[in-house]
């Protein structure tokens, strides 16, 4: 990034600071909970993705071929995605006015999305609170590296980062490594999630409980394995699709990131998320999760607010990053933070970056 650059990046961030001082203001009044609208959503949601996954487990059990609900599961996966931003607004205490009702549908959530409740919650708080702070950026988001931490890495431990940032493991496996290993097991090791680690696997035994008795119980109706293979269809759809929104939302060339010292609430909120312009029926299905700036603002606004949120205050989309599907798949190629030209670079640039190093120093000896 050159000096103009830089420059005129400053002041875009200095005039957010000013132009969106009053935020909690502007905000207050789409963050009070709507119990009506909320019951209406999960009733519709749980209607939808039951509907189908029933219709797609009868298609099995009258050996219809296993290609219709694979194809099924494209709907049916990202529905499953509409049941898991339910489940996330309820972690955000913001879904209903009730605590216990806000408990109580997130754990049901919980059981179809199979991501546990109350632990991915807690590492999705750490998320809002430190996202976009490079200390801590392998704590409830995509791992991103320095070009000097990629740089003092071992030679497995470079190609083991570069598989987890390539769209070979994003768009395949990432996604249900994700949802049924990552989550189902206590990797993260702060003392901030002690609390909540024994929670995990009382889940994981109440999870694997209620998935045994519910293909016994199907097993009455045709084969024991149709059930989990119309689970893993869906679950497989969602995780790939959750995988990819998250990193889209906070992975792109001109992300605000920085060192805690210097890094910035607003400045993270309103530069370090995007606004993911879907069409509309996609904001439906999405739970408005596309209008990530607003939600990383202020994650007590309920989904169901969010889009009247943004069309009421267009300051809003004023400095946000907006993108759109096809400018998304760049996204890819935003592979670690150079701290020399403040943004995301590509595994190629880092290489061009490294020999053009090289080649300086050689010069000077």
């Amino acid at each position: 990034m050159n000096a103009a650059a830089a420059n005129s990046n400053q002041e875009v961030y200095e005039n957010i600071k000013q132009e969106l001082k009053d935020w909690h203001k502007l905000l207050k009044e789409y963050q009070i909970p709507d119990t009506k609208k909320a019951l209406f959503h999960t009733a519709l949601t749980f209607l939808m993705y039951g509907s189908v996954w029933v219709l797609q487990y009868w298609l099995l059990a009258n050996d219809y071929s296993f290609w219709w609900v694979l194809a099924i599961s494209i709907f049916n996966g990202v529905a499953l995605g509409r049941v898991f931003i339910i489940q996330h607004d309820c972690g955000h205490k913001s879904f209903t006015p009730k605590k216990w009702l806000n408990d109580t549908i997130g754990t049901i959530c919980s059981f179809m999305t199979i991501i546990p409740y109350k632990y991915w919650a807690k590492s999705h708080d750490f998320h809002h609170a430190y996202n976009g702070q490079l200390e801590t950026s392998d704590i409830g988001d995509f791992e991103c590296l320095t070009t000097e931490q990629y740089a003092a890495l071992t030679v497995k431990k470079k190609i083991r980062y570069r598989v987890y940032r390539s769209p070979a493991y994003i768009l395949t496996l990432g996604g249900i490594i994700y949802v049924a290993i990552f989550n189902r097991f206590r990797f993260l090791k702060s003392e901030y999630f002690e609390k909540v680690k024994n929670n995990v696997t009382v889940n994981n035994f109440l999870f694997v409980s209620a998935y045994v008795l519910l293909a016994f119980g199907l097993s009455f109706v045709s084969d024991w394995k149709n059930f989990f293979i119309v689970q893993f269809a869906n679950l497989f759809v969602f995780g790939t699709m959750a995988l990819w929104f998250f990193y889209v939302q906070h992975q792109y060339e001109e992300v605000y990131k920085e060192g805690k010292e210097n890094w910035n609430y607003l400045l993270s909120a309103i530069r370090g998320s995007t606004f993911y312009q879907l069409p509309r029926f996609m904001h439906f299905m999405t739970g408005n999760i596309g209008y990530h700036h607003i939600h990383h603002l202020c994650p007590s606004i309920p989904f169901y607010n969010l889009r009247k949120c943004s069309i009421e205050n267009p300051i809003f989309q004023k400095y946000c990053i907006p993108l759109t599907v096809t400018q998304s798949f760049k996204a890819i190629f935003a592979n670690m933070w150079d701290e020399d030209s403040k943004k995301m670079i590509s595994f190629g640039e880092f290489k061009a970056k490294m020999k053009n190093k090289q080649e300086s120093n050689s010069q000077k000896s």
